[in-house]
């Protein structure tokens, strides 16, 4: 059977989304005939891509080893659309982003909004998961990661580094008083993440520093920010994250401060995509402009 790429577009779409209606959504089909089309593939293939459940659609092998050539396919149409409209134009179609959720609220909206600016035509969908983006399944066309993958078929890219600092909102402080040296943290409340929730050990900010557990804590970015925020506790903060969190001030900046450093993860497959290397430059600039601009915060 000649395999056709509709079909294929269809098979990645609920690949990625675990689920018939998810898929409808991203591609504007309603779930019967998202359903309708997978199961003629899978007919058309003789082979099983998929486990039904209440839960929602997962690969079989057969489903993971067609999940690779789906999506070199899906490249190869992507690159042949880039080769027709030439280097240079405006960047259209949809391209999907993966980041942890302090990046993904804090720095991507900004510097996404920018780049949808110079390129209207341009659909960018934000993915911010508290977890590494797989981008072996195709969650997202790129990511930006915390720490350098070591594994897959992937192309990494440093972007730039960040800081984070202890900061606490002005009303704790006239409630506890000031923090003039890291002593007076002592019995104090510490915001940060679960610790069995930590899924890269660059976001284990508070063993840097000496505090075991925190007292107060989510797998969250944003939802610690906004603990620190209402008084709270003490938190460990982006730099970055400080404009939209007017109630904080930093805590001990010259004596407690981490640096980190962002990465971007692509697929190899993606290299000769010129459509993907051009946003990734976009993307690349926007971040290392946006952290310049608080590089003296703290």
């Amino acid at each position: 059977m000649a395999t056709d790429w509709d079909d294929l577009r269809i098979f990645l779409s609920v690949a990625r989304a675990e689920s018939l209606s998810a898929a409808g959504r991203a591609l504007r089909l309603d779930p019967a005939t998202v359903s309708r089309r997978v199961t003629r593939l899978e007919e058309g293939l003789g082979a099983r891509l998929f486990l039904r459940s209440p839960q929602g659609y997962t690969l079989t092998e057969e489903g993971v080893r067609l999940m690779e050539h789906a999506a070199r396919a899906e490249a190869a149409v992507s690159g042949a659309r880039d080769a027709v409209a030439g280097p240079g134009g405006q960047l259209t179609g949809t391209i999907r982003i993966g980041a942890p959720d302090g990046c993904a609220n804090f720095l991507l909206p900004q510097v996404i909004a920018g780049i949808c600016d110079a390129h209207p035509g341009l659909e960018v969908q934000i993915v911010a998961l508290p977890r590494v983006v797989n981008l072996s399944k195709r969650e997202a066309d790129m990511a930006i990661a915390v720490s350098r993958p070591e594994t897959g078929r992937l192309t990494v890219q440093k972007l730039v580094d960040y800081r984070l600092h202890l900061a606490a909102s002005r009303d704790w402080l006239d409630r506890h008083g000031p923090v003039t040296r890291r002593d007076d943290l002592r019995g104090k409340r510490i915001i940060g993440y679960i610790p069995d929730m930590i899924f890269d050990s660059e976001l284990d900010y508070l063993a840097e520093i000496g505090v075991e557990a925190p007292a107060l804590a989510s797998n969250s970015v944003a939802v610690q920010l906004n603990l620190a925020r209402r008084g709270a506790g003490v938190a460990i903060v982006h730099d970055f994250a400080m404009p939209a969190a007017p109630e904080l001030v930093h805590l001990l900046p010259g004596e407690v401060a981490l640096r980190r450093s962002f990465y971007l993860v692509r697929h190899a497959d993606d290299r000769r995509v010129d459509r993907l290397n051009r946003f990734a430059a976009a993307l690349a600039r926007g971040v290392r402009h946006e952290l310049a601009e608080h590089a003296g915060d703290a």
